[in-house]
């Protein structure tokens, strides 16, 4: 029973990783007012700028290949919806649609029919001395990819950043009240658009994730909607870093439920397992979207 709960609790971990990381972006850019719903699109970016990052220099290639790409992309959104203000929700949509049949062209202009073999450098789990072999826990949480170390780090520093240093403030006000932000000297442009390319890179890392330290490859359309997950996750964590990654983590457990019901072998149909995460992304926002306060300026480009 202990090696089945630690072994639960590794698989929601190690899939909750790509959700929080996005969804710690995603968290920064709404609290700038902007809704990024190209996030999809930035994650799926990120697995591919993994995959041909890794297939020429390694792991670490790999991650910085996601990280740029990730970033890329977002500044492409940036520019759309912070130069020109174009509707974030259509912009949005386009570039996702956007990265999808790009990353589908290149993967097959790149790597041909057969697509590429599983042979690129994955991320191996690092096992923390002492932390580690605490019972149940220790496997699950001390024993994963370096990411999700990162993931574990990034809680802590971006709620210290959000709410005790300058900066942070500057960026909620933004998302609350952008009049009364530039009246105190805070450009919106460039607050919004860091804070856009921040996102980008944590969702270029997710999508990163997926490939280094998942699948081992690339697949087109991957991302399997784990970017509209992440906003879910955002308003399910009411938009504090706390909060996000303890609704990520739910979502990874359950994830990691759904793998175990397909096997148990009980004889359903798989598409009811794999829609599991789904359909906890609707029920989570039926039931807390409407009792959550979003940030004041969200998705309103005439306050920009």
């Amino acid at each position: 029973m202990i090696a089945l709960l630690s072994a639960f609790l590794e698989s929601a971990i190690r899939t909750a990783t790509p959700l929080g990381l996005a969804a710690l972006g995603e968290l920064v850019v709404e609290r700038a007012g902007i809704i990024n719903i190209s996030l999809e699109g930035i994650i799926l970016c990120g697995a591919f700028g993994a995959l041909v990052g890794a297939s020429h220099g390694g792991v670490v290639a790999g991650f910085a290949g996601a990280i740029g790409a990730g970033v890329a992309t977002a500044a492409l959104f940036a520019w759309f919806v912070v130069r020109l203000r174009t509707d974030q929700i259509i912009a949005g949509t386009a570039l996702t649609i956007l990265a999808m049949g790009l990353t589908g062209t290149l993967y097959r202009a790149l790597y041909g029919a057969a697509g590429a073999a599983l042979s690129i450098a994955t991320a191996r789990p690092i096992a923390i001395p002492g932390l580690s072999r605490i019972p149940i826990f220790g496997a699950g949480l001390f024993n994963q990819p370096v990411v999700s170390y990162v993931f574990y780090t990034s809680i802590p520093v971006l709620w210290w950043w959000m709410h005790r240093t300058l900066a942070g403030l500057g960026l909620r006000a933004v998302g609350e009240s952008p009049v009364a932000a530039r009246a105190a000297g805070v450009r919106l442009s460039r607050v919004r658009t860091l804070s856009l390319l921040f996102g980008g890179a944590m969702g270029g890392l997710a999508g990163g994730t997926l490939v280094l330290a998942q699948a081992g490859t690339f697949a087109e359309g991957m991302s399997a909607g784990r970017g509209f997950i992440a906003i879910a996750i955002v308003v399910l964590g009411r938009w504090h870093p706390v909060g996000v990654a303890v609704a990520a983590l739910v979502f990874g457990a359950a994830s990691a439920v759904q793998y175990l019901l397909q096997a148990a072998g009980l004889g359903l149909p798989y598409q009811l397992f794999l829609a599991v995460p789904y359909v906890l992304t609707l029920a989570a926002l039926a039931g807390v979207a409407g009792r959550t306060r979003a940030p004041a300026a969200l998705a309103r480009p005439d306050e920009a």
